[in-house]
C-alpha cells in the first residue's frame, strides 16, 4: 500500500486531529487549574501552551493551505463553509496570541483559565461545525499528501 493515505481516510484523519487537540487543551487547562503558585503555573503553561498553540495553529495553517483549496476546487458549493472556517481560524489565532501574552506576562491563574475557557468554547464550536459540514465531502476528497502535513502531526 502507498504511503499516501487512501482518499476516504481524510474524514478519519480530521476527527483524530481534533481529538488530539482537545486532549492538548485539557492538559493546558489542568496545568492552569493545578497552579496555585503563579510562577509554577506559568512555567508549566509556557510548556503546554507552546505545544498546544503550535499544534492548533499548525493544524489550521495546514487546512488553509491544502484541503480547503482542494475542497473549494472539487466542491464549489463548499466555498461559503470554507470562508466561515477560515474566519474562525483567524479568531482562534487572535485568542491564542492573547493567551500566549497572558502566560508570558504571568497573568493571574483566574485570567489564564478564562483565556483557556474562551479558546475551548470557540475551538469546540469550530470543530463541530467543521466536522458536520465537511465530513460528507472529505470521503471523496482527492488530496495526495501526508496527513501530518495537512492536519498536523499524527
Amino acid at each position: 500500500m502507498s504511503d499516501i493515505p487512501r482518499l476516504a481516510a481524510w474524514r478519519r484523519h480530521l476527527v483524530e486531529a481534533h481529538a488530539r487537540l482537545r486532549l492538548a487543551l485539557e492538559i493546558a487547562q489542568k496545568a492552569a487549574s493545578d497552579g496555585a503558585d503563579i510562577s509554577d503555573a506559568s512555567r508549566d503553561l509556557l510548556l503546554y501552551c507552546h505545544g498546544f498553540c503550535v499544534a492548533l495553529d499548525g493544524h489550521h495553517r495546514g487546512e488553509d493551505a491544502m484541503p480547503f483549496p482542494a475542497l473549494v476546487s472539487q466542491h464549489p458549493e463548499s466555498a461559503r463553509v470554507v470562508r466561515m472556517l477560515r474566519q474562525d481560524h483567524d479568531m482562534i489565532s487572535m485568542l491564542l496570541s492573547r493567551f500566549d501574552v497572558g502566560v508570558k506576562s504571568a497573568e493571574s491563574p483566574t485570567t489564564i483559565a478564562q483565556h483557556l475557557e474562551g479558546i475551548a468554547a470557540i475551538m469546540e464550536s469550530h470543530f463541530r461545525f467543521e466536522e458536520r459540514e465537511l465530513e460528507p465531502l472529505l470521503d471523496g476528497l482527492e488530496l495526495h499528501a501526508q496527513p501530518g502535513d495537512v492536519l498536523g502531526p499524527m
